[in-house]
């Protein structure tokens, strides 16, 4: 098998996953949300949680549906693709995933019908309940999907046996050293992507005069989000990192642009600059001296290795990975600024009619995403040249097919995905523009005449549940 081949393997994972990995968190924050605006108006009987729940339903709806879709063809790969990996590592990854179906999608598909449908056949407390479940639900998958993952960075708990990993402890496997470092980082960039799309959506309605006060409490509390979340993600960032140098210091190095350490010196923080693989230096590098040694070593003169120390064959691309994880902690420090921003536009009571801020919240409402996938790019593409650290390179992983087989699968899912979730993507935005709605109390009746047989038919724009008798 050629390297053509191998890369175009890689794109095409890279580019499912890319698409895969916007839905999934976007439906772990959505979920949460969702679970604590039925909380509120439960505790309040403030109408207005109630209006925004259905409205964020319905965006949560036709995103679960993308979700799983999208996640199929995730696993069909590792078959067609992988099939060497999946035969090196598969009685560790595929458990794994198995426990995924076995709890959270059982658990999410089991109560995912009362919580779209559900709003007026059952009861309040039955109905809370099945929204919470379905909250859990995705922060389950997240922790299975994770572990699998932060086992591939960080193998624990195997041994090999006939040139194949046998798990010999399933705790060292689950809770390997990246794992929980991953996992809530993952979790808060999931909360701070949907916080983000609602600042984004309240910021849009503002602009335009569309001044209620379902609009406002989307702002106020994603506002809140901010606040809290994006400096607690910045601190959950250091540890993760200080994790990686430990585990994998070759991806540090990489991140860094650092090739080399001089006797004595600190290592200093490069901002910007070009990292040149061939020439074995950081061109045009912009360093503040020290800064680098502060936060990864938390010492004034201390170092880490340089890229020089691993083998040529060893080291990750560093002129991907250095700019990837610019743009996830440039996009994290305006997040902190937004969040800044709306605290002081609170105090001066001011909030709803700072037009800057309404402005600067809707610039941001993808940054969440790309933030986040700019920060897998990193985690991945640093991993390499290994497909599991340590233990199976990557090109020993793909199947033998040939460049041109892999990319005409590889042009067909990218006109395919386009339209499917192109047209989607355009139908959330459709839902986002027609606002929350005020869904007045009827009386009686079983519900609607038509029971919807799918979960995206929850996310009908023109009506949706509207009864609240459910609190009777």
């Amino acid at each position: 098998m050629d390297l053509d081949a191998l890369m175009l393997s890689r794109i095409q994972f890279g580019f499912t996953i890319s698409f895969h990995i916007i839905f999934p968190a976007i439906t772990i924050g959505l979920a949460s949300y969702l679970a604590v605006l039925e909380a509120c108006w439960l505790r309040t009987s403030n109408t207005v949680y109630r209006d925004l729940y259905h409205f964020w339903v319905k965006v949560f709806a036709v995103n679960f549906g993308m979700g799983v879709v999208s996640g199929v063809v995730m696993a069909y790969q590792f078959g067609t693709n992988w099939s060497h990996f999946s035969d090196f590592a598969g009685s560790i990854t595929g458990p794994l995933l198995a426990y995924e179906v076995l709890t959270a999608f059982f658990l999410e598909a089991g109560f995912l019908g009362v919580m779209l449908f559900g709003w007026k056949r059952v009861g309040p407390g039955l109905h809370f309940f099945s929204t919470v479940m379905v909250a859990l639900g995705t922060l389950i998958s997240a922790t299975w999907i994770l572990a699998s993952n932060s086992w591939m960075h960080t193998p624990q708990g195997y041994e090999i046996i006939n040139n194949q990993v046998v798990p010999v402890d399933w705790l060292a496997v689950i809770f390997n050293p990246s794992f929980p470092y991953r996992l809530v980082h993952m979790t808060l960039a999931a909360y701070l992507a949907t916080a983000l799309m609602v600042a984004a959506s309240a910021g849009w309605h503002l602009l335009r005069g569309n001044d209620n006060p379902a609009v406002r409490k989307m702002l106020s509390m994603a506002m809140w989000m901010l606040l809290l979340v994006a400096p607690l993600q910045a601190v959950v960032g250091d540890f993760h990192g200080l994790n990686t140098l430990k585990h994998q210091p070759a991806k540090i190095s990489a991140i860094e642009g650092h090739w080399e350490n001089k006797p004595g010196e600190a290592v200093p923080l490069t901002l910007i600059g070009w990292p040149d693989m061939e020439q074995e230096r950081t061109r045009f590098a912009v360093d503040i001296p020290h800064l680098g040694s502060l936060i990864l070593t938390h010492s004034w003169n201390g170092q880490f290795q340089g890229l020089k120390e691993f083998a040529p064959e060893d080291r990750p691309n560093s002129t991907v990975v250095f700019w990837t994880f610019r743009i996830m902690v440039g996009l994290g420090l305006l997040m902190i600024t937004l969040g800044l921003w709306g605290a002081w536009a609170r105090w001066r009571g001011v909030l709803y009619r700072q037009r800057g801020l309404h402005r600067f919240a809707l610039a941001m409402g993808a940054s969440g995403l790309v933030a986040l996938l700019a920060g897998w790019y990193t985690t991945e593409i640093g991993r390499q040249p290994w497909i599991i650290h340590g233990l199976m390179r990557t090109a020993d992983a793909v199947t033998p097919h040939s460049a041109a087989e892999v990319g005409l699968a590889l042009v067909l899912f990218i006109v395919v995905y386009f339209i499917l979730f192109g047209a989607g993507i355009v139908y959330i935005l459709r839902l986002i523009r027609t606002g929350p709605q005020s869904h007045e109390p009827q009386e009686g009746g079983p519900g609607e005449p038509r029971t919807p047989a799918r979960p995206i038919s929850a996310a009908d724009e023109h009506k949706g549940p509207s009864n609240d008798t459910a609190r009777g």
